[in-house]
């Protein structure tokens, strides 16, 4: 990993407080439901976004429909989906931005658009993409939270 990359995660992880788990799963088996359960237990903030569950809780967080339903601040917004799903995201986060104060788009490992990643850096985002969260709290801390 490059040097900058790896500092790029590690700003990410230590100041974000604030997540939306885009495509969060209430199955367990789900890697999405494993990385919110382990954000959590981070320290870590997570509103699980995903409109099938919208209403329910996924680990005793609220789920919501939509990003912009998300109530308050999101640090950084967390990518569950496929790569084909992606660009319209990255457009809803950027026209969501200013009153969410988004600063972080994570893609999770196998979801990578280029394009998308460009047009979200160009709107002064932060992008991490094809990597996961969990998997680099574990490398880079040893799995002790960033938070501190």
């Amino acid at each position: 990993m490059a040097d900058e990359t790896a500092a790029l995660i590690r700003r990410v992880l230590e100041t974000t407080r604030t997540i939306a788990l885009v495509g969060a799963s209430a199955k367990p088996e789900r890697p999405s439901n494993q990385v919110m359960k382990y954000l959590l237990g981070q320290g870590y903030l997570v509103h699980p976004v995903n409109p099938g569950q919208a209403g329910k809780d996924i680990h005793r967080q609220p789920v919501y429909a939509r990003l912009a339903d998300v109530p308050g601040p999101v640090d950084m917004v967390d990518i569950f989906r496929n790569a084909a799903a992606v660009g319209d995201l990255i457009n809803e986060i950027i026209a969501i931005k200013p009153e969410k104060k988004i600063k972080t788009v994570w893609m999770q490992l196998g979801v990578v658009d280029e394009a998308a990643a460009a047009r979200a850096r160009t709107a002064g985002l932060d992008v991490i993409m094809n990597r996961c969260p969990k998997m680099e709290i574990e490398r880079l801390y040893g799995g002790e939270s960033p938070l501190g």
